[in-house]
């Protein structure tokens, strides 16, 4: 099932069916799942690994990535062929196996991540100088269905949550203090300053959401804003939310309350700060009132397949798809095997990998959304006299980064080998179990609010450059290289760095998945632990 190359030291992948054509192991994900007496490990051996230079991910590629910097003039044994490097090539950077011609495709993941603009000669470094994207216009997909990817429970896992009034569960018990326009923001945030003497027994955060919006907004970007914020009101990691408004805006309380629907009195009050004589002495009484009904919340065990969690990433490096994104992509199956939930957005980074998305599709409808998703962003970005491949950012490609399809075919490795059973519209909260896809931009803090309002408890964050902001729920930021897990050890949470350093994928992926439920019981990721809590909406058209 396994075949390993004793000659370079990587591992053949394969498409892996058994005799019903169930999918054993998926090709396109770098993901390995368990099942059953198809039991795989990652067999490498660890010394072999660790003397490990570089890494050809597919049998078809045309490129390698450098695990470390590798200088000029050196000499690789690639499948028995010696190779001269004609440049340094930094880490996670790549470098030809073959001579490739102008025009010709460069091929990683077993797809080409674009053009090259010129001849490229074997061992040359290839980049941006000398590839360019291969993206086009708005596309016409067919449905190609592979093989279906069962992904079947082994055991259970609990993880100590709050069991809310409604039956739903939480991760955290936090009073959230959410303004409905940008003008009460100050109000919102001495608020929080006030109270933080509530913040005890197991009421674990009150904080504030400041943000610009709620007013001077039209068409989508005012219902937009009225939707996230109605989501994150309706979060079940709020054990109580103060709604603030002022009064005259257009996404004022007595319109918000007909998105948020039906709310229990105890958990959500609201106050209007036009109609208040001291909005900030009305408000501190009602965060008292809040944290007092919060408290009386305790951790319980909850089966893990209640669990949602968001997937994202964000200042990619060479080696995010090799590393840290197969990794979430590993977690991903384990929780969707034990019955759970996760939800892969950032649609722009999708592009050059979408049909791999598509053809795991479940059924006929789901492909045509996802069809639906893919080509609405990029008339989005068409009807702004924007490129659709504008993208990867200046940090991406100074960490190997090349084209946005090279960026695409590692990022969708975080959704690992499960069918796709939901599309979610932005603003959509998730009802469906297993993998979902989400409708929002790239923008880290935009879409990890968006994974935040359609249910996610927690964000998995992806990061070879590093980052320290937060969401509205706790996000947990994965270092694709170790270097970057030491250097910001006040950032990141879980070094996935050790991959290229022998640690095996399906080892790596159930740490992981051991390290979630321990946050899930109330362990503090490192933005929260710096206090920190953030939102942003999308905002796509014309302010008043």
């Amino acid at each position: 099932m396994e075949e390993f190359d004793t000659k370079t030291g990587i591992l053949a992948r394969r498409l892996l069916t058994d005799s019903k054509n169930k999918c054993i192991f998926n090709v396109s994900t770098y993901t390995f799942v368990n099942y059953g007496k198809y039991h795989m490990h990652r067999k490498l051996r660890r010394k072999k690994e660790a003397m490990q230079n570089f890494l050809k991910i597919h049998p078809k590629d045309k490129v390698a990535v450098a695990l470390k910097m590798l200088p000029a003039g050196g000499i690789l044994n690639v499948e028995g062929e010696e190779i001269t490097l004609r440049a340094d090539i930094p880490q996670g950077h790549k470098f030809a196996l073959c001579d490739i011609a102008e025009g010709e495709a460069v091929i990683k993941y077993g797809a080409a991540i674009g053009i090259a603009k010129e001849d490229i000669a074997r061992g040359e470094w290839v980049h941006t100088h000398n590839m360019k994207t291969g993206l086009g216009d708005v596309l016409t997909y067919t449905y190609e269905p592979g093989p279906v990817c069962e992904l079947p429970q082994e055991k259970d896992f609990y993880f100590q949550g709050y069991r809310r009034a409604d039956g739903r569960a939480a991760v955290r018990n936090e009073i959230w203090i959410i303004p409905t326009v940008g003008c009460v923001n100050n109000v919102a945030s001495a608020i929080e300053k006030k109270t933080q003497s509530f913040c005890r027994g197991t009421v674990e955060a009150i904080a504030a959401f400041p943000h610009p919006y709620g007013c001077s907004q039209m068409g989508d970007d005012q219902e937009n804003t009225r939707k996230i914020l109605a989501d994150l009101i309706n979060h079940p990691n709020a054990g109580g939310v103060l709604v603030l408004g002022l009064g005259c805006e257009n996404s004022n309380i007595d319109v918000l309350k007909d998105y948020i629907g039906k709310a229990d009195e105890n958990r959500v009050k609201f106050l209007v700060c036009q109609e208040s004589e001291d909005e900030i002495a009305d408000g501190v009484k009602l965060v008292e009132e809040l944290a007092a009904y919060a408290g009386t919340f305790k951790r319980e065990p909850i089966p893990c397949s209640e669990l949602v969690i968001g997937m994202k990433c964000g200042g990619s490096d060479g080696l995010s798809g090799i590393t840290a994104n197969p990794t979430v992509g590993r977690f991903s199956d384990l929780l969707i095997a034990n019955g759970g939930t996760t939800i892969l957005t950032e649609v722009p980074e999708m592009f050059g990998a979408e049909t791999l998305l598509m053809n795991r599709c479940a059924d006929k409808e789901l492909f045509e959304k996802t069809v639906s998703l893919i080509n609405d962003f990029k008339n989005y970005f068409t009807s702004h006299g924007q490129t659709i491949y504008e993208n990867p950012s200046p940090g991406n490609k100074k960490g190997g980064i090349s084209s946005l399809e090279d960026k695409s075919l590692g990022c969708t490795q975080k959704s690992g080998s499960a069918p796709v059973k939901g599309v979610l519209a932005y603003g959509e909260r998730v009802s469906v179990k297993g993998l979902n896809l989400l409708s929002a931009p790239g923008n880290d803090l935009v879409a990890s609010t968006a994974l935040a309002a359609s249910g996610a408890h927690i964000v998995l964050f992806t990061t070879g450059r590093g980052t320290p902001f937060a969401s509205p729920v706790p996000t947990v930021k994965i270092a694709s290289n170790t270097p970057l897990a030491r250097h910001k050890d006040n950032w990141i949470d879980f070094n996935c760095g050790t991959l290229v350093e022998g640690k095996p994928l399906e080892e790596l992926g159930e740490e992981l998945f051991s390290y979630v439920l321990e946050v899930a019981s109330g362990r503090a990721v490192k933005s929260e632990e710096a206090g920190f809590h953030d939102m942003a909406i999308f905002r796509q058209g014309v302010t008043l």
